[in-house]
């Protein structure tokens, strides 16, 4: 089992595939996916399949009052003719599903105000299998924004009716004694793939949460072989959200013969500064052919090269998904555009450019069970959109926590993140000398770079009643500084999505970002003027990004809080009412796995 580390290559992609999938021999009673792995009985029939209406209950045995949806499954010869039928739950089809009006369920996505209406779901109209195999998920592992989105657009894809399983790997600190694995159970089953000169096995554990089945595999090597793995065992599934190397397996491996010949692939970008870049030798242990190496050479020009006989050869995962993709995503429509420059493309803007007409970008959602202020576990105090009152208390508690001042009218600054230069901590160090001459108070919470940390340290001692700087990572402590703010500053140089924004504004919490990719997209600028002077907006953004400008628009913020509390109040009222759910993206991915089916394969 290998250790948790941040990969080189944070990327997903999803391939998908109709009809012309195996079906299985028997009616499978067992809820979730571990009875698809152990029942072991495909069969080389197609299966087609119509909705019908059934008392069998979920589990397919006994009968019940309540009626529930199966499938009529047409069993076929060789020849295709028909020569029998049974009844298997939706999730087992080869085909998508229509799924009608009554399937809805409504939609249990908890509002800010406490006795709001529940909303309808909108109609899903085609079900399908989908698979996740990912380096992390949370909350099993997470070092960042992928184990966000693999954690919960899975859970939000199977409240919409689908059938979804995670793979992810079990690492070191998954043992036995880990809280987080305590309902896992070991499959017994193993498994050998042959990489790095030899054969390596694979274990598997599975639990089924939140309509989910989470399955996790101990492996002694990276965890993109897990991939290669699940594409030999999983050839039954609809729809793949998985590693890099599938693009190329489906069309290298598996068309050839006649497998995954239907498929549809759309890879997902979730940061483009880590593409997957390795050493030219390692190119023999993605199981690809030689010819396909093209695809995957990246030089590097002799200005990046370590030395005098440095070659610059390497291979890189992410150009050679792009490059043979169906379609590409990225985690917010701002982001899917900056790629496509040579500012924000890291090499692959050219790339990206020429496949315009297929990328989109779809805004991640948040936890809204997790993230929400009227029932948050770590803060001091609960409240709503309804009543505010709770928030001064959680700012109080947090300055008391923080050993400032217990001011309540001081404007509470607050940055949340990684101390690195994506983060533009060092806009932060350049500003605060001028910021703290202004009566305001501020709080870090962060790890990353040694200069940063100490940094925060000595800036603490210079200001003691009004910095502190809490070095490392607490989720508690977290919610605390989101709830307590008044404000949170996000100065990012590139954010493909970002998620703290996102918590803040359903905080009540005001964002002061810089106008880039994800930040850009979901925090819109205050207009004091407009809506017959009710004004609009939930936040500020500023561009460039300079200390200069990142002072004026924070003081620019400082002064509405201080001066113009009506202004402020509907500030936060208009960032708390948004849906931040992971509903919506839902909702747009499935109009991606639609759209990928509109053309044939990019690559046959």
């Amino acid at each position: 089992m290998g250790s948790l580390q941040t990969s080189a290559n944070l990327s997903c992609l999803c391939v998908s595939v109709r009809g012309g999938v195996q079906g299985f021999s028997t009616v499978v009673r067992q809820v979730g996916f571990n009875s698809w792995l152990l029942q072991g009985r495909i069969r080389s029939r197609k299966i087609q399949s119509l909705c019908v209406r059934s008392s069998f209950n979920n589990a397919g045995g006994s009968s019940s009052s309540e009626e529930k949806g199966l499938l009529l499954g047409a069993e076929r010869d060789s020849s295709g003719s028909v020569v029998g039928f049974q009844l298997i739950p939706h999730s087992v089809t080869g085909d998508a599903t229509i799924v009608e009006s009554h399937d809805i369920v409504a939609d249990d996505r908890d509002d800010l105000s406490e006795d709001a209406e529940q909303k309808e779901k909108p109609p899903t109209k085609l079900t399908f299998n989908i698979i996740f195999v990912t380096a992390e998920a949370a909350p099993y592992s997470k070092t960042g924004g992928l184990g966000d989105v693999c954690g919960s657009l899975p859970v939000a894809l199977a409240s919409r009716g689908h059938r979804v399983m995670v793979v992810s790997p079990r690492y070191l600190n998954g043992g036995p004694s880990d809280e987080k694995y305590a309902n896992t159970v070991d499959l017994d089953v193993r498994a050998t793939i042959h990489c790095f000169g030899g054969p390596q096995e694979v274990a598997f554990y599975h639990e089924y949460r939140a309509g989910v089945d989470w399955k996790y595999t101990a492996l002694a090597i990276r965890y993109l072989w897990t991939t290669l793995l699940i594409a030999d065992l999983e050839r039954h599934m609809v729809i793949f959200m998985v590693h890099l190397v599938i693009i190329r397996l489906l069309a290298a491996k598996y068309r050839p013969y006649g497998v995954y010949k239907d498929a549809r692939s759309i890879v997902l970008i979730h940061n483009i500064a880590h593409q997957g870049v390795e050493p030219a030798a390692t190119y023999h242990n993605l199981g690809l052919p030689p010819e396909w190496y093209g695809a995957l050479e990246w030089i590097f020009p002799t200005w990046a090269r370590a030395h005098a006989l440095d070659t610059g050869e390497t291979v890189n995962v992410l150009k050679g998904a792009v490059a043979i993709a169906d379609r590409i995503l990225t985690v917010s429509q701002g982001y899917s555009w900056e790629i496509t420059t040579p500012e924000g493309g890291y090499g692959l803007h050219e790339l990206l450019s020429s496949r315009k007409s297929v990328l989109n970008g779809i805004t991640n959602g948040i936890d809204v069970s997790d993230w929400n202020p009227s029932t948050d576990e770590h803060t001091a105090s609960h409240y709503s959109i309804r009543d505010l009152s709770g928030k001064v208390k959680c700012k109080t508690a947090l300055q008391k926590e923080l050993g400032l001042p217990i001011r309540p009218d001081c404007p509470l600054i607050g940055f949340i993140g990684r101390l690195d230069y994506q983060k533009g901590v060092d806009i932060i160090l350049s500003a605060i000398p001028e910021l703290m001459q202004d009566d305001v108070q501020f709080v870090m919470l962060g790890s990353g770079e040694k200069q940063y940390e100490d940094w925060m340290r000595h800036t603490e001692n210079l200001f003691k009643d009004k910095f502190r700087g809490w070095v490392g990572f607490n989720v508690p402590v977290s919610h605390r500084i989101t709830a307590g703010c008044d404000i949170l500053l996000m100065p990012s140089r590139f954010e493909p999505c970002g998620l703290n924004q996102l918590y803040a504004m359903r905080y009540g919490t005001i964002p002061v970002v810089h106008s880039t990719g994800g930040l850009r997209d979901t925090v819109k600028d205050f207009n004091p003027y407009a809506q017959e002077g009710e004004g609009e907006g939930t936040g500020w953004t500023f561009s460039p990004l300079s200390r200069e400008k990142l002072l004026d628009t924070l003081k620019v913020a400082i002064s509405t809080y201080i001066e113009h509390k009506s202004s402020w109040e509907g500030l936060m009222k208009r960032g708390m009412e948004r849906d931040y759910s992971w509903e919506n993206a839902a909702i747009q991915y499935e109009q991606v796995f639609e759209w990928a089916f509109i053309d044939p394969p990019y690559v046959r």
